[in-house]
C-alpha cells in the first residue's frame, strides 16, 4: 500500500507533475523542501511513501535480503499509482519521476518498464537492480525515455564504479541517459546538483505527443 500527498503548483491549471520517491528509511516528509528548491511554479508534486515500514521510515524493498520480490511488488504498486494518475487527468507524458537511492532504483525500474512515455526520469545516488534483465524486459517505449542519473564520487553506501558500468551498459543498449558525477557522498549536492536537475526538467517541455 502506498500513501501519497499532492503539493499543488502555483500555476493552478498546470497538469505537470513530479512523482517523488524517497530513499531507505526516509518518507515523504523528507522532500517537502523540494518544490521551493526547484522553483518551478508550473510543477505539481506527488510525494509517495514506500510500502514497507523501516525504522521509523519506509523502504521499497528488502535491503539486506532478497531484493527482487520487493522490487517487483513496488513496481506493480507504482504502475497502479501511475494508471490512477492517468485516469484522473495527469498524463504520463507530463510526469517526471524523481527518486533518491532506493527511490532511484525504483525510478529506473518503473521508468523503463512502464508502457507510456514520461516527460523525464531523474535518479539520484542509486543503482539499477539488474541492468541486463532490465534491458531484456524494457518496455516498447523505453528507448524514448529520457533519464538524468547523478552520483557521488565519494558515496560510501553505493560506490560509484559499479554504477558507472551499469550506466554504460544501459547507454550501449540504446537508452537515453544523461550522467553527472558530483564531489559528494550519499546525498544531494545542494544547488549545483539542483541546477542540473532543474535544467533537465525544464528542457523536457512536457510534450503531449
Amino acid at each position: 500500500m502506498l500513501t501519497t500527498e499532492v503539493i499543488p503548483a502555483a500555476q493552478k491549471d498546470s497538469r505537470r507533475l513530479m512523482l517523488v520517491l524517497h530513499g531507505l528509511g526516509d518518507n515523504m516528509d523528507g522532500y517537502r523542501w523540494l518544490p521551493e528548491a526547484m522553483g518551478m511554479p508550473d510543477l505539481n508534486y506527488l510525494l509517495v511513501n514506500a510500502p514497507d515500514e523501516y525504522y521509523g521510515g519506509y523502504s521499497w524493498y528488502d535491503y539486506a535480503g532478497e531484493r527482487a520480490p520487493g522490487v517487483q511488488r513496488s513496481t506493480r504498486l507504482l504502475f497502479d499509482l501511475l494508471d490512477a494518475q492517468r485516469s484522473h487527468g495527469w498524463p504520463t507524458e507530463q510526469t517526471v519521476v524523481f527518486g533518491f537511492s532506493q527511490g532511484c532504483l525504483m525510478t529506473t525500474e518503473v521508468g523503463l518498464r512502464y508502457p507510456h512515455r514520461f516527460a523525464g526520469l531523474v535518479g539520484i545516488s542509486g543503482h539499477v537492480h539488474d541492468a541486463e534483465q532490465l534491458v531484456r524486459e524494457k518496455s516498447p517505449v523505453a528507448e524514448q525515455q529520457r533519464l538524468l542519473l547523478t552520483h557521488g564520487k565519494f558515496d560510501p553506501l553505493i560506490p560509484i564504479a559499479p554504477v558507472r558500468e551499469q550506466v554504460r551498459r544501459l547507454q550501449a543498449a540504446g537508452l537515453n541517459i544523461e550522467w553527472h558525477e558530483f564531489a559528494k557522498e550519499h546525498t544531494i549536492a545542494g544547488e549545483p546538483e539542483l541546477a542540473v536537475i532543474r535544467k533537465f526538467v525544464a528542457a523536457q517541455r512536457f510534450s503531449t505527443r
